[in-house]
């Protein structure tokens, strides 16, 4: 049996079921809105491991922040082999919520 390289695109709600409550329940986090702000605004085409933050937290905890981001539907997921890559989901939230991902660019830590 040989190695695949493919990546497999973890669980995501579908873009008619993205709400809005949900959306802002997991941008709520300040960690969670920096983590989807440097994407936008550093790697807004280019799905990114969870190192490429530089984030330091335990590795538990950064699961937890992805895997909400995820199942609020504002990113998406893929596992390439042990490696989790994340992007946002532009042109869904875009769709669903027009402005908020400009509200979530221009956000700054005070």
């Amino acid at each position: 049996m040989q190695a695949t390289t493919e990546a497999e695109r973890l669980p995501e709600p579908a873009r008619a079921d993205l709400r809005l409550d949900i959306v802002l329940g997991a941008l709520s986090d300040p960690l969670r809105l920096g983590i989807v702000r440097k994407l936008l605004t550093e790697s807004p085409d280019l799905d990114r491991p969870c190192g490429w933050f530089g984030i330091d937290r335990p590795k538990s905890t950064l699961t937890h922040h992805f895997r909400a981001l995820r199942e609020a539907g504002i990113t998406r997921q893929h596992r390439y082999g042990l490696e989790r890559r994340s992007q946002v989901r532009v042109a869904d939230l875009d769709a669903r919520f027009p402005g908020l991902l400009d509200l979530v660019r221009a956000w700054r830590l005070e």
